[in-house]
C-alpha cells in the first residue's frame, strides 16, 4: 500500500479509536488486506502524519500504548469550555502516594508509609488499582511478604508520557518540599522496573 492511501487510513483510525493506537495493533487492522503495509511503513506515515499537525491545533501524541490525536496544550483552556464537568482534583495524599510509587517503584505500603510519616488507607490504593494506575508486581520477600506496587501504561497513558524516564526530575518538583518540608524523595532506585514502549 502506498502512503498516499496509507496515510488517510491511519489518521481515521486515530481520529475514531478511544484509546492509543500501537503500531501491531495498527498492523493487525490491515490483517488479510491484498495491499497490507509493513510496520515500517506504518512507522513512516505515522512520523509523516505527526509532521503535518506541527502547525495545527492538534497532535499525534505517542505515549506508551501507543499514538493518539489530542488537542494540544497551549488550546486546552478552550476546549475545555464544551464541557461542564470540571477536571477530577486529587487528595494531596494521593498524589504523594502515586509519586512515590511512580519513583520508588517497586515499594510496598509500608514503605510509603515511612517515608510519608501517615498511614495509607486501604481506599486510596484501590482507588489507584481502580484506575489502573498502579498494579501489583509481586511479593518482597520478607515476613508478611507485603505487596509491591508498580505503575502501569495507563498511568503513563494518562499523564502523556511515553515512558518512566520523561516524569520531571526530582529537583524539579519543589513545591512538595515548601508543602510539606519534611516529605523528599530520593532518586529513582536501581530497581525500577521499566515499561517498554508498546510496538
Amino acid at each position: 500500500m502506498n502512503n498516499d492511501k496509507l496515510k488517510p487510513i491511519l489518521e481515521a483510525l486515530f481520529a475514531a479509536a478511544d484509546r492509543p493506537l500501537s503500531v501491531n495493533q495498527i498492523s493487525d487492522l490491515f490483517g488479510g488486506d491484498i495491499d497490507q503495509p509493513s510496520k515500517d511503513d506504518i512507522r513512516k506515515a505515522i512520523d509523516e502524519i505527526g509532521g503535518q499537525y506541527q502547525d495545527s491545533g492538534m497532535e499525534l501524541k505517542q505515549v506508551a500504548s501507543g499514538f493518539r490525536f489530542q488537542v494540544k496544550p497551549a488550546y486546552e483552556s478552550w476546549v475545555s469550555r464544551l464541557w461542564d464537568q470540571k477536571p477530577p482534583h486529587y487528595s494531596r495524599a494521593m498524589l504523594e502516594t502515586l509519586a512515590l510509587i511512580a519513583y520508588r517503584q517497586p515499594i510496598t505500603r509500608g514503605e510509603i508509609e515511612d517515608i510519608r510519616g501517615v498511614s495509607v488507607s486501604t481506599n486510596m490504593i484501590k482507588t489507584l488499582l481502580e484506575r489502573e494506575w498502579v498494579k501489583p508486581l509481586g511479593h518482597k520477600d520478607v515476613p508478611g511478604r507485603p505487596t509491591l506496587y508498580g505503575t502501569t501504561r495507563s498511568f503513563l497513558d494518562y499523564f502523556n508520557i511515553k515512558s518512566l524516564n520523561e516524569l520531571p526530575a526530582l529537583s524539579e518538583i519543589s513545591e512538595l518540599d515548601r508543602y510539606t518540608p519534611e516529605f523528599t524523595f530520593v532518586e529513582k532506585s536501581e530497581t525500577e522496573i521499566p515499561l517498554p514502549l508498546a510496538e
